[in-house]
């Protein structure tokens, strides 16, 4: 709609909003119509209409087989958009037309705006299977003749009142229609079944709608006077009632085709059972965040015990074996701290990234310098716990054989993220300017635990490769490249 409007036509961008929000709800005027509808707005030379819109009714047959979306039509071949574009009023005059074997009213209803015209809905009902009507379709078509009169009006759609297409009740979910006064005058069997799920026994009709929802709600107090008024139909609005178990949505339309309110169409639908999966997956959330937690706080108690016992040991290397546990242990709580504060099986790495570097760089402080470089993203939780281990080994490799004690030096890390699709790749660098590799140095060979701990998780765990290099001009360069699924 943007392109066509901007290209074609002289309409604002103030104008432009407003067919949106025109848009936004006309699927209601075509269910209730049981008819197409195509929204025309005439070209900036005014000789021709473009249309830019349309939508087809869910409740009946389609008018349009083809898609009518920017098809451009001479000023004076459709009488009927002249008349209702030039006079500002809906029109109705003409016999059926025939489209392909089928015969088609078509009416036009100007769509208003501040006193302008900015353009005319085309509404287009297949007389193919017309028959007497019921209460119920006659209920629609009496509904749908006031939102045309209040849209050539200009007092429909309501400003600041978009709704949410997907999530807004509709015609054929439930619908009831009431007099000026708030009293039922019809409700078709779906909201009739919904409000028996609230726990009315009786019928809907001849009663006060917005009294009967109140005594149905379990609230009490101003609630209960702002319920009355919504399920009145004093103001468009949207809310959702509780009771007896069950929970209904419930959308109010004031009906003002000559500018009085004459009542109000209230749409509705059952919805207990979306929320009460909701609140199931609302639990599961809640259940797996705690189990991350507890197992957080279950391995910072396995690395304080290791730390415990590594201060009573008298073997230098024991400790050390023993500190370099708890730094492995560290890392993976880590992860599962940031999974227990997130609504999903996904975390933010660089935030883990940055807190295994400080807690590497504790091995020799104020002596070695590291710092992190690009992004990793968002990443699975899979991907990200053994990456978090891979990220610990490299780290402590690098700072207990790259440099002699007391040597100052630089380990950097890089990061580098493939463009967004499914055979994404992480390419992760480990730069530091040490010694550089011992001679004839195989990495896929070295027997260390550390070396071995990072090539089973790389190529096992992650799918991805690991080699090491000699710096460019001195140090080792460690390069991980791993797959991963895209996440914005």
């Amino acid at each position: 709609m943007n392109d066509l409007v901007r290209q074609h036509t002289a309409l604002s961008e103030s104008d432009l909003e407003w067919l949106h929000l025109l848009v936004s709800e006309w699927q209601l005027l075509s269910d209730l119509s049981f008819a197409d509808l195509v929204l025309w707005v005439p070209t900036l030379d005014g000789t021709r209409y473009v249309s830019v819109a349309q939508m087809r009714p869910n409740t009946g047959p389609t008018s349009y087989q083809d898609d009518m979306v920017g098809h451009l039509v001479p000023r004076g071949r459709r009488p009927l958009l002249d008349a209702a574009l030039d006079e500002g009023r809906i029109v109705r005059e003409g016999d059926p037309e025939w489209r392909e074997e089928v015969p088609v009213r078509v009416e036009s209803i100007p769509v208003r705006r501040e006193g302008r015209v900015l353009g005319v809905i085309a509404r287009n009902t297949n007389l193919l299977t017309v028959r007497t009507p019921s209460r119920l379709e006659l209920t629609y078509l009496q509904s749908a003749s006031d939102l045309a009169q209040m849209i050539a009006a200009g007092t429909f759609p309501f400003p600041g009142e978009a709704s949410d297409m997907d999530s807004s009740p509709r015609a054929g979910d439930g619908l009831i229609r009431l007099d000026a006064d708030g009293i039922v005058q019809y409700a078709s069997p779906n909201a009739l079944s919904a409000y028996h799920r609230l726990g009315l026994a009786a019928d809907l009709v001849g009663q006060h709608l917005g009294q009967i929802t109140a005594e149905l709600a379990p609230s009490r107090g101003p609630v209960d006077e702002a319920l009355v008024k919504l399920a009145s139909g004093y103001a468009p609005r949207e809310a959702e009632v509780e009771g007896n178990g069950g929970v209904i949505q419930l959308r109010a339309i004031p009906l003002k085709p000559k500018g009085t309110r004459i009542g109000s169409l209230v749409l509705l639908r059952d919805v207990t059972e979306l929320r009460r999966r909701e609140r199931e997956l609302i639990t599961k959330d809640a259940t797996i965040r705690e189990i991350h937690h507890r197992v957080k706080n279950n391995l910072q108690t396995v690395a304080a015990l290791l730390r415990l016992q590594a201060r009573r040991m008298d073997s230098d290397r024991g400790r050390e074996a023993l500190n370099e546990a708890v730094r492995r242990v560290g890392s993976i709580a880590i992860v599962h701290e940031t999974l227990s504060q997130n609504l999903d099986e996904r975390v933010e790495f660089d935030e883990i990234a940055d807190r295994v570097i400080a807690m590497v760089a504790e091995i020799s402080p104020g002596k070695v310098t590291c710092r992190r470089n690009g992004r990793f993203g968002i990443l699975d939780a899979e991907v990200a716990t053994p990456l978090s281990m891979v990220l610990t080994e490299i780290l402590q490799n690098a700072l207990e054989h790259a440099f002699a004690q007391g040597e100052h030096g630089t380990v950097e890390v890089t990061a580098v993220r493939g463009e967004p699709r499914a055979d994404a790749r992480l390419l992760i660098t480990v730069k530091d300017d040490g010694r550089g590799l011992p001679e004839g140095f195989d990495p896929q060979r070295a027997g260390n635990l550390g070396l071995q701990i990072v090539r089973t998780l790389v190529e096992g765990e992650l799918g991805g490769t690991f080699d090491m290099q000699p710096g460019v001009e001195r140090g080792t360069r460690v390069v991980l490249d791993i797959p991963v699924r895209s996440q914005k």
